[in-house]
């Protein structure tokens, strides 16, 4: 309930949630609590709207992390960027209704959530980079690892392995977003600031953990080459509108002189 993550079907729940035991997430006062699929969706509802030009999908009330997923629509096929753990029949229709998954692609294990329900639902394939192999809570068929630092997609869209969060944290980059001038779906991986001309970066969120100066400049040499002018960050209207990748190297640097400082 904390995470997300779904397990395989057992009778009884798991005995730990390597997810949460980690540094990165936490379990929770009252202790690590479990629920189902089935349960989830007596309760909750998804909403399914704009955000900035995309069509954002987020679960009401809030669930476990709260990020909301990303459904990039596109000539060749959409794209589901991040995931989210509740899938019920009406947000099946409404994204039918939009064109269907075509694959999914996840920045980091803290949104793996219910993806292979989502694959199973739309038979899509799972796009993860290996190197977050170990944090798959629910091994599936339909999971393709990929070891690159890109991996090319269709329709220009590119898989970007930055690091940083995760050691196989992933950006996606569209060079159709933002009216063209490009645009990066980030995750946490590069998390707008409440200051939305501002990026920051950190190992673990709930635990204050931040970066080392160089895993921020591998970061910062990962999305270098690439043009965006927006960045999408993981939860509702979480975006920097414009000038970002000039947001990204000046928070980088800021970011570098307070760990000196």
């Amino acid at each position: 309930m904390t995470c997300g993550a779904q397990f395989a079907p057992s009778t009884t729940p798991p005995s730990r949630c390597d997810v949460c035991e980690d540094e990165r997430q936490y379990v929770g006062w009252s202790g690590q609590q479990w629920g189902t699929l089935d349960e989830l969706q007596r309760d909750h509802i998804n909403e399914i709207r704009e955000d900035l030009g995309l069509t954002g999908i987020g679960t009401k009330p809030s669930f476990a992390i709260g990020q909301r997923a990303l459904l990039v629509r596109s000539p060749a096929g959409n794209l589901l960027w991040d995931c989210i753990t509740l899938l019920d029949d009406a947000t099946a229709a409404s994204i039918r209704e939009l064109g269907g998954v075509r694959a999914i692609a996840i920045s980091h294990p803290h949104y793996y959530s219910s993806m292979v329900e989502w694959s199973r639902c739309f038979n899509a394939p799972i796009y993860l980079h290996a190197a977050d192999r170990q944090w798959v809570m629910r091994p599936d068929d339909a999971i393709q690892f990929w070891s690159e630092d890109i991996k090319a997609l269709w329709d220009g869209m590119t898989l970007i392995r930055a690091g940083g969060h995760f050691e196989g944290g992933t950006v996606l980059h569209l060079p159709a977003g933002a009216e063209g001038k490009g645009a990066l779906l980030a995750g946490d991986i590069i998390t707008p600031a409440q200051d939305r001309r501002w990026v920051s970066f950190m190992y673990s969120y709930p635990n204050y953990i931040p970066l080392p100066a160089s895993e921020i400049d591998r970061i910062v040499a990962a999305v270098e080459p690439f043009d965006f002018d927006r960045i999408y960050g993981a939860w509702w209207d979480r975006n920097v509108a414009s000038d970002a990748k000039a947001a990204v190297r000046r928070s980088a640097e800021r970011y570098k002189r307070a760990l000196g400082g």
